[in-house]
C-alpha cells in the first residue's frame, strides 16, 4: 500500500505538469490557467447540488430506520471529487468529475463491496462488544448507576 502512494503522490505531479505545458503551448497560458478556475467553480457547484440531495436521501433513510450505507459512500467519494476539483489540474479535475457521475459510484460502490466484509456487532451494558445478537427473554441488564433499590 505504501508503494502504490508513494507512486499516486509522485506520478500524479508529473502528469499535472505535463498537462499544464501541452495545453499552455497549444491553447496559451491565461485561457489554460482560466480553464483551471472554471472547472473548480463547475465541480463545487455541481457537489452543492448533489450533497444536498444526498443529504436529504440519507436522512430519509434513517426516518425509516434504513442503513444508509450506499449514500454514506456516496458522500465520501463527493468528498474526494471536491477536494480533486479544488487541487489545480487537469487530470486531477477529470477524475474529479468522473466521481460525480452517479453511475460511476455505484459501480465503484459495488466493486468495494464485494471486497469488503461487513461484521455485525452489539455493544453489551458493560461496554464489551459480542458478535451474537442480543436475547429477548425480558432480562434486562442495568449499569451500576442505572438502578436503585427500592
Amino acid at each position: 500500500m505504501g508503494r502504490v502512494l508513494f507512486a499516486l503522490f509522485f506520478l500524479v505531479p508529473l502528469i499535472e505538469i505535463g498537462l499544464f505545458i501541452v495545453l499552455g503551448q497549444n491553447i496559451g497560458l491565461w485561457p489554460t490557467l482560466l480553464g483551471v478556475v472554471v472547472t473548480a467553480l463547475i465541480g463545487s457547484f455541481i457537489i452543492r447540488l448533489q450533497g444536498v440531495s444526498l443529504i436529504e436521501e440519507i436522512r430519509r433513510l434513517t426516518r425509516q430506520g434504513q442503513l444508509p450505507a450506499r449514500q454514506i459512500a456516496d458522500g465520501v467519494m463527493l468528498a474526494v471529487a471536491g477536494a480533486l476539483l479544488m487541487t489545480p489540474g487537469y487530470f486531477t479535475d477529470t477524475i474529479g468529475f468522473l466521481l460525480l457521475v452517479p453511475a460511476l459510484r455505484l459501480a465503484l460502490y459495488d466493486f468495494v463491496k464485494t471486497r469488503i466484509g461487513m461484521v455485525a456487532t452489539v455493544q453489551t451494558s458493560r461496554g464489551g462488544y459480542r458478535n451474537d445478537p442480543p436475547r429477548d427473554d425480558g432480562v434486562v441488564d442495568l449499569d451500576d448507576d442505572h438502578w436503585r433499590p427500592r
